[in-house]
This record gives C-alpha cells, sequence and structure tokens, in this order.
C-alpha cells in the first residue's frame, strides 16, 4: 500500500502544470489589419503554451482562423467605443451599450478565470478597468494614434490604458499620440512593429507594363481613406491618354454604403470598364501577384500601414500618403513614393513616374521587400507577444 502511494506522488509531481489561461478581447471578426495582427498574437500565446479564450462580438472569418489558431473562440455582448457615441446625439446607446457590456465583462470574468485579460485596442475600455478591479492583470495592444482628435476626447479614448499594467503600441507615432495627454502611460510601454506575414515566393514585377498599368487599392471603403481619391487619379492618367486599370478590394463599414454607391458611380463615369470592385476578400496575396503597384492613400493619420508593408513584401512599388505611421511603415523603402494626403492629382503624378521609370522600379524591389520582411518577420513579433504575456501573467504569480 505505501508502495501505491508512493508511486502515486511520483506520478503526481510529474505532472506537466496546467497552462496559464489567456482571455483575449478584441472588436471585431473580419481580417482587415488590428484583426490580422490580432491573429498573430493569438498564435504567439498559443505556442508559448498558453490556454486562450478570445471573445468576439460576433462570428465572423477572423473567429475560424483563430480556431485554426489553437484558440478556443466565443462570442459576447462587447461595448466598443465608437467615436461618434462621444457626440450628444450618440449618449443615449452609449449607456445602453455600456450597461450591457459591463455585465457582460463581468460575466465572463467570472466564468473564464483567467489568469491575465489581453486587451486589443482602446475601443474596449471596460476591460481594462474591471479586470484590474477584479485583480486580474491587463496587457493592451494599442492599435490606434487619433492625433486629429482634440484634448479631451483623446483622453476619453486613452484612458482604459491608465488601468493596464503593460501596454504594448503599434508605433513611434501611436506613443506620441498617447504620451501627449498621458505622459506617464510612456514607463510601461513598448513599440512592437506590427507583424506582417510575407507571401513565401511572390511572383516577380512584369517586365514590361503590357496593356497599361495595374493599380491596385485594399482596404476599407470610406471618405477617410482615400479610395476615391485613386479612383480620380485613374480617370486623370486615362483621361491624358495612359492606359491604366483599378482594382479594388474592400467594403464599407456598416452605415458607410452611401459611399460606396457614390464610389462606384463615380467609377463609371471616369473610367467605365476599367475600375473593378472584388469587396472584402480574406486573402490578397492573388491580387497583389496581378497587380503593378500599390496605393495607400489615406486622407489622414494611420496609426500604421500593415497594407503598405504588405505590397512591398509582394514586390511591388506603393504610392502611400505621406502622414503618419505611412511615414514610419515605409521608411528607407526605394519603392515607396510619398504623395500629399487628400491630393488625387499627385497619386495621378505618382503613378506615371512609376510607370515611366518601370525597369529601374522593378530592379530595387527584391531590396525593399529584404527590409521589409526583417522588420515585420511574424516570429519575431510573436515571441514578443509572448514575452510580455509571460511578464503580466507573473505579476499575478
Amino acid at each position: 500500500m505505501t508502495a501505491d502511494l508512493d508511486a502515486h506522488h511520483v506520478r503526481l509531481a510529474w505532472m506537466p502544470p496546467t497552462p496559464r489561461t489567456i482571455l483575449v478581447v478584441h472588436p471585431g471578426a473580419e481580417l482587415y489589419g488590428s484583426d490580422r495582427v490580432l491573429l498573430d498574437s493569438v498564435l504567439g500565446l498559443v505556442d508559448s503554451g498558453f490556454s486562450v479564450r478570445v471573445m468576439l462580438p460576433e462570428e465572423g472569418p477572423l473567429a475560424d482562423e483563430l480556431r485554426t489558431a489553437g484558440a478556443s473562440v466565443f462570442t459576447s455582448d462587447l461595448f466598443v467605443l465608437r467615436k461618434r457615441l462621444l457626440r450628444p446625439s450618440g449618449w443615449m446607446e452609449l449607456a445602453s451599450t455600456a450597461f450591457r457590456g459591463v455585465r457582460a465583462t463581468l460575466r465572463t470574468l467570472r466564468s473564464t478565470r483567467p489568469d491575465m485579460v489581453f486587451v486589443n485596442t482602446i475601443t474596449l475600455p471596460m476591460w481594462p478597468m474591471l479586470a484590474r478591479a477584479k485583480g486580474v492583470p491587463v496587457l493592451l495592444h494599442i492599435h490606434e494614434g487619433e492625433s486629429g482628435a482634440r484634448s479631451l476626447v483623446k483622453r476619453v479614448l486613452y484612458l482604459p490604458a491608465l488601468f493596464a499594467h503593460r501596454i504594448l503600441i503599434n508605433s513611434q507615432f501611436s506613443l506620441d499620440v498617447m504620451t501627449s495627454v498621458y505622459p506617464r502611460l510612456s514607463s510601461r510601454t513598448e513599440i512592437v512593429p506590427n507583424s506582417v506575414p510575407a507571401a513565401l515566393a511572390p511572383p516577380p514585377a512584369r517586365p514590361d507594363l503590357v496593356g497599361g498599368l495595374r493599380v491596385l487599392y485594399v482596404g476599407r471603403l470610406s471618405p477617410r481613406k482615400g479610395v476615391d481619391l485613386v479612383v480620380d487619379a485613374v480617370g486623370k492618367l486615362r483621361e491624358a491618354g495612359e492606359q491604366v486599370s483599378l482594382d479594388i478590394v474592400g467594403s464599407a463599414f456598416s452605415g458607410y454604403e452611401w459611399f460606396e454607391e457614390r464610389l462606384r458611380a463615380a467609377a463609371q463615369d471616369v473610367a467605365p470598364d476599367h475600375v473593378r470592385f472584388h469587396g472584402f476578400q480574406p486573402e490578397i496575396w492573388s491580387f497583389l501577384s496581378h497587380s503593378d503597384v500599390l496605393v495607400v492613400p489615406s486622407r489622414f493619420d494611420e496609426p500604421f500601414g500593415n497594407t503598405a508593408v504588405e505590397g512591398i513584401l509582394a514586390g511591388r512599388p506603393v504610392v502611400v500618403s505621406e502622414t503618419s505611421g505611412l511615414i514610419e511603415a515605409t521608411r528607407g523603402i526605394s519603392t515607396a513614393y510619398r504623395i500629399t494626403p487628400g491630393d488625387a492629382a499627385a497619386i495621378a503624378r505618382a503613378l506615371r513616374e512609376i510607370a515611366a521609370a518601370w525597369p529601374e522600379v522593378i530592379v530595387r524591389l527584391d531590396d525593399s521587400r529584404s527590409l521589409a520582411q526583417e522588420r515585420h518577420a511574424p516570429s519575431v513579433y510573436r515571441e514578443r507577444i509572448a514575452e510580455a504575456a509571460r511578464d503580466v501573467v507573473r505579476r499575478r504569480s
């Protein structure tokens, strides 16, 4: 009997430790910029041995990818702070959704009993505050850089960061915006450039522009992103007798259907049969492979430039607005052409310059791709996320 007990104790002593549970909360279920970065964050956590549960507001393509990555996914009410809710017209909706969000947050914290909460973006203000109140360590990942907002609005948007034990942020630009209202947050914040997975072997750029320049836009269809400027630029080039076509990959936010309708009408007016709409696509590499140049024409500040980096990694020149995170994303990239934000004529000039110097441009593409791969390698990003999580979990231990 004693021998059996001793053997039992030995088996218990060698039992592997129970994995630490990380609860990840994210405000969407699509596969745009911050969604794809979140997926890489979860891959890093799962690969490091954490048990990862992800809470989303709804099912969507991101949920399927997260499950494939090894996380468990569930949906529940999430209070997402949108800027429209800060206006007087949105206060009633703010109050009702905030109440439901608080209940869902407390219920989830009780049921999951996480060792840490990973909050992705500052648009989930309840989570850092309530998790900390419950004694659960918080790792906050910030993707926003709202430099144009009024000081009061920025104070409200970044208030949740005060409750995080550690903060990860995607660029120096985003850090400067946050610390402009809360300077003391600098000491607990680390800049982690976004992971941007590269196509394994992208097809080389065409040696000759037979049939004209193929332009690509990838992203949300919204006035802020400037896709209408690309349509206008293509129209200007075609009016001048130049061969150029445009593919648009992306969809509009709910409530912005009017903009997509206006965009389609403009495309018919300026370049019928030469502007193609493809809607949202979970996989963009085939579109990049078919294109000659990618345009990222944001009118306003971008905290980072994931799409621009994807274009560089695909071995294509990019035209980007000379602003904020897009400058950081393309720094040192010789095949990135910067233009004044909001200027369709500047986009047209950059496209004309690229087409005119095409043989010289394609010679530099490999060097640009190598630099982007070095900066945004998923393996490096995932390890940095995992190390930050280990550090925060140790606080609870």
